[in-house]
């Protein structure tokens, strides 16, 4: 069995689903970070069956967490604090993504413009509208 330290201070972003994990990872690139991170895949639990889990250790939580409200609304954002859980919660859709997702329409500026950024909006209808185009798109992937 493979067994994991507890962190002492930090985040666990669990229930991610199955296979998703990788994404995430690098989502938030973290590959780039010089704190301590663990990403398990393919971990039983008795609610979801398998999911994927990610541990990141320090005193800072990584920038960008919030698109996660975006991905998945099952996913649980547990912090960390002096080994206790001082928070957890599921992150809710952010007003703004800019760079997470990619407008699907061939006439968009971001479509023909090299390092354009792609920026959407959450409109009232729960949908994300690109900026420049306002072609819709669904929450989560």
């Amino acid at each position: 069995m493979l067994n994991v330290e507890s962190i002492q201070n930090g985040v666990v972003i669990d229930h991610i689903p199955a296979g998703k994990g990788m994404d995430i990872y690098r989502l938030l690139e973290l590959e780039s970070k010089t704190q301590s991170v663990a990403l398990l895949q393919s971990v039983k639990s008795q609610k979801y069956g398998c999911k994927d889990l990610i541990k990141i250790e320090g005193e800072t939580l990584p920038e960008r967490l919030d698109i996660l409200g975006y991905l998945d609304s099952q996913i649980t954002l547990i912090v960390i604090r002096d080994g206790k859980v001082a928070k957890k919660y599921h992150p809710v859709p952010p007003q703004r993504l800019v760079n997470v997702i990619k407008c699907k329409n061939p006439r968009c500026i971001t479509s023909i413009e090299t390092n354009c950024d792609h920026i959407f909006e959450l409109s009232p209808s729960g949908r994300y509208r690109c900026l420049y185009c306002n072609q819709e798109m669904p929450v989560g992937r």
